[in-house]
């Protein structure tokens, strides 16, 4: 069984009402309306994607998507991240431009949502009528992510307002939105501020897009003391700096979900490509490294697909005692991309020059996922992130009740209310071994086990001197790999009983996960800072599947291959 996306056959992930499935089926048909030849004759000429502006504006999508309970002009208004995941998948598997746009959008209005500011709520949310583009005005370009160093700044005036002046960088959006965000701080404080800008102001200079290879628009800002008063500031202090990072918190999610819409497009592009080839008499499909290679790319995106469905449930359900989403978020945003990018070279490896040819979509995919793992946060600083959470996750689970899948009406209301920042490291989690045993009796489950009570044996030996070691980069990234692979297939058992993913299928699946977790291990062992007692126990995590040719082959022949043809974007 087969979830992923086809936009010739929507599947009905059962919205709770008709206006949200008509979204994703209204930019559905506009996209095929555009057609392939179209789409990459503007990306080739990297024109902005103005008529998606023109269109999402129009039809009020950005309004219905983005605001909570309370805003904007539909009294059943609600937030929910089913929605998010959904439209972005979507944007994501018609090109990175579109998504891109979008996703640049939340992010530039959820600093107003966060902040304390009401009216300018209520007006940015009137202003998605008008223009739908927001922007988030936070890097710089001589300090990057290092956001303590910040210089823009808001200079106080006798009359009580301020005079915005200072220059952003790698601002998208910047050229045309309505709602732009910016973070900086009170000239002769040490005070963080959230204030709003409009890109159509004077005072306001877009200096120029700082990327030439592609759609997007990437900017570089100037504010030449652009007047601020009362009504533009939306956070200040401590909350304007928590507020920056739980925006961050919120729309990193995206990242995960679009490469996944990406790299499904790619998939179904290269199947019907390879199928239809024939080499040496014989289908291309036919070669066995060519199945190994398609099951692997197919599997890695129904595991991709599987964990942010399931993420997506632990964003809904989050609250002051329940903030899971602190792990599964960073991970969504990390592993899948990465993951992405993992099956771009496995489909690449199959269609080899094809892969180069300007009318396929799959060329500019794998230009385009590159950058979506240096998105909000580079894989290191989301790693730096999700190994605070090892003790917690491994050693001390606490009790949650079991929750399904989420896809009805309820307003993702702590997503905009998550408070302060710190207490990160005392977050809690269920036990991982009640998804685990629940298929135990798979074979590479088994063995996926017996790596992780490896990997349990390393952290125990390990002892306080772990800390110590993870203060070097390199090996923080790789014990945090590890990490990832058992939070990882955690989720995805979850989600795959609520999907009805069949054994075969699961067990195929942690078949790559026992390849993965080994090479994980053997990069690990290579660190010249182990100890004796780690060495040995990272000989425990290398492990090899249990090797079923039936069942690969039936995996391959039913659900993979299966796949021929059933989309192809209209041209």
């Amino acid at each position: 069984m087969s979830i992923l996306l086809n936009p010739k056959k929507y599947r009905d992930r059962n919205y709770p009402d008709a206006w949200s499935k008509e979204i994703m089926l209204k930019m559905i048909d506009w996209f095929e309306e555009k057609g392939l030849t179209k789409h990459k004759e503007q990306y080739h000429k990297h024109e902005f994607c103005q008529d998606f502006q023109e269109f999402v504006t129009e039809e009020g999508f950005f309004e219905t998507l983005f605001l909570p309970q309370g805003y904007g002009s539909d009294p059943n208004q609600y937030y929910s991240t089913y929605r998010m995941y959904e439209f972005s998948e979507i944007c994501g598997f018609y090109g990175a431009a579109y998504w891109y746009t979008f996703h640049v959008s939340t992010l530039g209005l959820d600093p107003v949502l966060l902040g304390d500011n009401e009216e300018a709520k209520h007006k940015a949310a009137a202003k998605l009528k008008e223009n739908a583009l927001c922007a988030f005005a936070l890097s710089e370009k001589e300090h990057g992510a290092d956001i303590y160093s910040t210089e823009m700044k808001l200079y106080p005036q006798p009359d009580g307002t301020y005079l915005g002046r200072g220059t952003k960088y790698y601002i998208g959006n910047g050229n045309v939105a309505g709602t732009v965000t910016v973070f900086g701080k009170i000239d002769g404080t040490d005070d963080y501020v959230f204030f709003v800008v409009d890109s159509a102001h004077p005072n306001y200079e877009c200096v120029k897009n700082i990327t030439d290879s592609n759609q997007q628009y990437v900017a570089e800002i100037k504010l030449h003391d652009y007047p601020i008063s009362e009504a533009e500031i939306l956070s200040r202090g401590p909350k304007a700096w928590d507020d920056m990072l739980n925006t961050i918190n919120i729309c990193k999610f995206n990242i995960g979900s679009g490469a996944t819409g990406i790299v499904t497009h790619s998939f179904y592009e290269a199947l019907n490509h390879a199928y239809k080839r024939m080499l040496y008499g014989n289908r291309v499909t036919d070669f066995a490294h060519v199945k190994r290679l398609f099951s692997d790319a197919w599997l890695r995106i129904m595991a991709m697909k599987l964990f942010g469905l399931r993420a997506t449930d632990y964003m809904r359900i989050a609250n002051e005692n329940d903030k899971r989403y602190l792990l599964f978020n960073p991970i969504m945003k990390m592993k899948v991309a990465m993951q992405g990018e993992k099956v771009h070279e496995l489909l690449f490896d199959i269609i080899a020059a094809k892969g180069f040819e300007k009318d396929m979509y799959f060329e500019q995919a794998v230009m385009e996922l590159v950058g979506f793992p240096k998105l909000e946060g580079t894989s290191h600083v989301n790693m730096a992130l999700i190994i605070k959470l090892i003790p917690s996750y491994m050693f001390m689970p606490a009790e949650f009740e079991d929750i399904g899948r989420i896809t009805d009406n309820r307003n993702d209301d702590f997503m905009f209310r998550q408070g302060r920042t710190r207490g990160y490291a005392r977050t809690k989690f269920h036990d991982y071994n009640i998804a685990y045993n629940s298929v135990a009796h798979l074979p590479n489950v088994k063995v996926f086990l017996d790596q992780i009570e490896g990997y349990k044996e390393f952290l125990m030996v390990s002892g306080e001197g772990l800390a110590r070691q993870m203060m070097d980069f390199d090996y923080l990234l790789a014990v945090g790999e590890l990490f990832t692979m058992v939070v990882y297939g955690q989720l995805i058992i979850e989600s795959a009983k609520i999907e009805g993913i069949s054994d075969e299928v699961l067990n195929q699946i942690f078949d790559v996960f026992v390849r993965d977790f080994s090479a994980y291990a053997v990069e690990l062992y290579g660190k010249p800072i182990n100890t004796e007692a780690q060495l040995d126990k990272i000989m425990k995590m290398i492990k090899r599947p249990v090797p079923n040719k039936e069942e690969f082959e039936k995996v391959l022949n039913e659900e993979v291959y299966s796949l021929v043809d059933v989309y192809i974007q209209n041209p």
